[in-house]
């Protein structure tokens, strides 16, 4: 590796913050303790699942600790002292984290040498907040990125240290988009690293022109608004993959969107305006131009093209979609 090995703390939960922490390691450096969600249960038997991070953690060997919250007068006091305590004995030089989701009080962002490093899913100060990959696709957005951030007490509000561009290509899902991030951010962790090991971090501040708030992905917003642009519903089902995942009610059934594309059309907002299994899809008429559906789920199915799809639900044109 290029610079001195550090003792580095790392605190994250989901993949994007997995693969920053793999290539921390794979750089050389001492991960004497690790910070990561507790278990959640997930999948049809919902039984407790160890997030990616603790599962990279254990493959390694490494301490892990999976506190509730790390406020030391909230709901949850011993296990905050408790994690406090793991902090101070691991002697960190540096915490890196990534995708943690638990807010770090004060004592937590003062306690490394180095203070603490966040790998933030966008060009801050654009998108910050908890959905970046979600809404720079939702928006439209040409590019996104990597900034590597000083952490302070605001929302994603640090001093920018480094950062990297990504491009956002036309068909990118949220899931395409992530994979990507996730690489760029853990090569741009470990060029960090070794600036601030040999003290050659320059601290940036953050722009006030800009700034765009990322908020938090609801389930809600799943549902397709047929009297928006095609458009807009096209960015929106590519942003909401692999989660929550866009969709239209019909029949008492909640059917989802994986693929589409706006198309030249117009009708009543959510009048099915053509349908064709093998080129075009299902053709729905939203408040400016159309939506062909060409990717789609039933409760309980998996996802189809709409070939497959159109076999067991018989979609006709003049049908209107809820």
């Amino acid at each position: 590796m290029t610079g001195a090995a550090l003792r580095v703390g790392f605190a994250g939960t989901p993949e994007f913050a997995a693969e920053a922490l793999a290539a921390i390691l794979a750089a050389g450096h001492t991960v004497p303790l690790v910070l990561t969600q507790p278990d959640r249960p997930a999948g049809r038997g919902m039984k407790l699942q160890p997030s990616a991070v603790k599962q990279c953690a254990l493959q390694h060997g490494l301490p892990v600790a999976q506190p509730t919250s790390l406020k030391l007068d909230g709901r949850y006091p011993d296990e905050a002292a408790a994690a406090r305590e793991a902090l101070q004995a691991a002697q960190l030089d540096v915490l890196v984290v990534a995708a943690y989701g638990l807010i770090l009080p004060r004592w937590v962002l003062d306690l490394p040498r180095l203070g603490c490093l966040n790998i933030h899913g966008s060009l801050l100060p654009r998108w910050r907040g908890a959905a970046p990959i979600h809404r720079a696709i939702e928006a439209g957005d040409a590019e996104t990125g990597i900034t590597i951030m000083q952490m302070d007490a605001g929302l994603d509000t640090g001093d920018m240290l480094l950062g990297a561009p990504e491009p956002i290509r036309p068909d990118d899902t949220t899931a395409a988009l992530h994979d990507r991030l996730a690489t760029l951010g853990g090569r741009l962790i470990v060029e960090a690293l070794a600036l601030a090991a040999r003290g050659g971090l320059r601290a940036t501040p953050q722009p006030v022109e800009g700034v765009t708030y990322a908020h938090k992905i609801d389930k809600r917003e799943a549902a397709l608004d047929w009297t928006l642009s095609a458009e807009v519903l096209a960015r929106r089902i590519r942003a909401f993959d692999p989660f929550p995942g866009a969709s239209f009610s019909r029949g008492g059934e909640v059917v989802k969107v994986w693929q589409a594309r706006a198309v030249d059309g117009q009708g009543a907002p959510g009048s099915v305006l053509s349908v064709d299994g093998e080129g075009d899809g299902i053709i729905v008429a939203c408040g400016a131009g159309a939506l062909a559906l060409t990717s789609l789920q039933r409760p309980g199915g998996r996802r189809q093209p709409v070939r497959d799809f159109l076999r067991g639900c018989a979609i006709g044109p003049g049908e209107q979609l809820g």
